[in-house]
């Protein structure tokens, strides 16, 4: 009798080399991880390069590119201020980079034998991203305010006796930001995608089984896949806004120390 096979949701977050090589430590193994990287940004580079034509009469693609810039410029206006303009590169890149990582992640390639990596389910992607981010905060706090960046830790109308511990929280709160940036991503993408491995492991197994009890499974895992294929949808738009929203909220505080 064949040994029963075991359901592995982590094994689609598997990093492996490509070619059949070991990952013996060495960073110069080109991985699956380094390829879907390199997919998302080809992808990007086409989407804006076909929305750049500057025609006199726009045509679709031209809009939706330049629909983008005006959403994610409407960003960092709005929560920056006319400051805001020159940080709208950044702001741009790690918006559009997460909402191509997400929706790539999506594509139902397994039917022809492919399977699309999940960049953004890599704490090590999602961490170099609110690091680059809050080191922008941090230089453009001293840089423009000097020492009295610090002051962002001192709430107004704080009584004297409880500087020391609400300085103490503060600075913790602060200090944590981009940790909880880089895992909310994180949680989100690899959360899902877990719950679609195992709805379609119960869709796998109920057809095998060849028993109603199996079919009524595969019926109730098939909704249930829709469902959260719907929500996933959704998830992958709102984490890439809430990625730059926060960082131009963060990026806000140490512009102008609210």
């Amino acid at each position: 009798m064949a040994a029963e096979s075991k359901i592995d949701p982590m094994h689609q977050f598997t990093i492996d080399a490509i070619g059949g090589g070991a990952l013996d430590g060495t960073p110069f193994v080109f991985t699956n991880s380094a390829l879907w990287m390199l997919i998302v940004l080809g992808t990007i580079v086409l989407f804006m390069a076909g929305g750049l034509k500057r025609e006199l009469v726009p045509g679709r693609w031209q809009v939706a590119v330049e629909s983008l810039v005006e959403f994610i410029s409407g960003i960092a206006v709005t929560s920056i201020g006319e400051e805001g303009r020159k940080y709208i590169p950044w702001i741009f890149t790690v918006f559009v980079f997460i909402l191509f990582a997400n929706y790539w992640s999506m594509v139902p390639l397994t039917v022809v034998g492919l399977h699309p990596f999940t960049v953004t389910s890599q704490f090590t992607i999602t961490g170099v991203m609110a690091v680059i981010s809050f080191s922008i905060v941090l230089i453009v706090g001293f840089w423009k305010h000097g020492f009295h960046f610090f002051s962002l830790f001192v709430p107004h109308g704080t009584p004297k006796p409880m500087l020391p511990l609400i300085v103490a929280i503060e600075m913790v709160s602060f200090m944590v930001k981009p940790f909880s940036l880089a895992l909310r991503l994180f949680v989100a993408m690899i959360a899902g995608h877990i719950l679609l491995e195992v709805f379609g492991s119960f869709v796998a197994s109920g057809v095998a089984s060849g028993t109603p009890m199996g079919y009524a499974v595969t019926v109730v895992s098939i909704v249930f896949m829709a469902f959260v294929n719907a929500i996933e949808l959704l998830i992958c738009g709102i984490q890439a806004y809430v990625f730059a929203l926060l960082t131009a909220l963060y990026i806000n505080d140490s512009e102008h120390l609210h």
